[in-house]
């Protein structure tokens, strides 16, 4: 974003003098602009932000869009590439495309961009966000509260209520190798809470646990959507079909994004 615009943004954001002069202060500081804002802008919606949370980036709007195509019993991949021939997901009594209330989980969620995004696009769905950060929660709350959704304070799948099975299970897990965060942009690295970034020596460390443990939780016919990079993409298409995965890789490059998609 242009500096012109970031001030207009601001300019906007208050009437009083002094209040501005405080934002701009902030902001000149390097804060995040969301931080200064409280909005961050994702898939045409204005979320809540809060200092500390990890700000929704762009490119997890592939997320989104491969989620809205499962839900929707859309086999193609919108706006992507994959790494083989996509095939057309099953049609198993429970699936997304037989339920009206599809059940659709983000893992990991931060302010919950694609819950959120899944909830204002389709009413008739049942979203359910989920954070190990305390903050995080309280945000995705916000978010989703208008929409008939809920935030869980859950460590990956741990408190979710026993039973529960979903259609689309989607997760943008940390997936930054520890080592490397010292080189991530300052508005990251200083601002937003490491938790959100850090992904274990590799960075897939929260990737095999999901690959581990998200089966039992899948409805028959659903699909595991993680948000990953393009030089980890084939450790963790490796890491989900260890654990009995169909795996495709999915490229956007106008986002610059790259998700795993996992079926049964």
């Amino acid at each position: 974003m242009f500096a012109e615009d970031e001030a207009e943004l601001l300019r906007t954001a208050t009437s009083d003098a002094g209040q501005l002069e405080q934002l701009v202060t902030r902001r000149v500081d390097g804060e995040p602009l969301e931080y200064v804002l409280g909005w961050a802008e994702f898939a045409g919606l204005r979320l809540r932000v809060a200092p500390g949370v990890f700000v929704p980036r762009r490119r997890t709007e592939l997320l989104l869009r491969l989620a809205l195509a499962s839900l929707r019993g859309d086999p193609s991949l919108p706006h992507a590439q994959s790494s083989r021939r996509a095939e057309p997901t099953p049609r198993a009594e429970g699936s997304a495309q037989a339920r009206e209330a599809p059940h659709v989980l983000e893992l990991c969620c931060g302010v919950a961009p694609v819950a959120t995004a899944v909830g204002a696009r389709m009413p008739e769905a049942s979203v359910i966000a989920a954070d190990i950060d305390p903050d995080a929660v309280a945000v995705a709350t916000e978010n989703l509260a208008p929409l008939g959704g809920r935030a869980i304070e859950s460590d990956l799948f741990a408190a979710l209520p026993a039973g529960t099975q979903f259609d689309v299970i989607v997760a943008n897990a940390p997936y930054v190798p520890s080592a490397e965060l010292v080189h991530m942009p300052r508005e990251a690295r200083e601002f937003e809470h490491t938790i959100a970034l850090d992904g274990g020596p590799d960075g897939l460390l929260l990737h095999r646990s999901i690959a581990a443990d998200a089966a039992a939780w899948l409805s028959p016919g659903g699909v595991v959507l993680v948000e990953t990079s393009r030089r980890q993409a084939d450790a963790d298409r490796e890491i989900f079909a260890t654990h009995g995965w169909r795996v495709e890789i999915v490229r956007d490059d106008d986002l610059d994004a790259t998700a795993v998609r996992a079926m049964r």
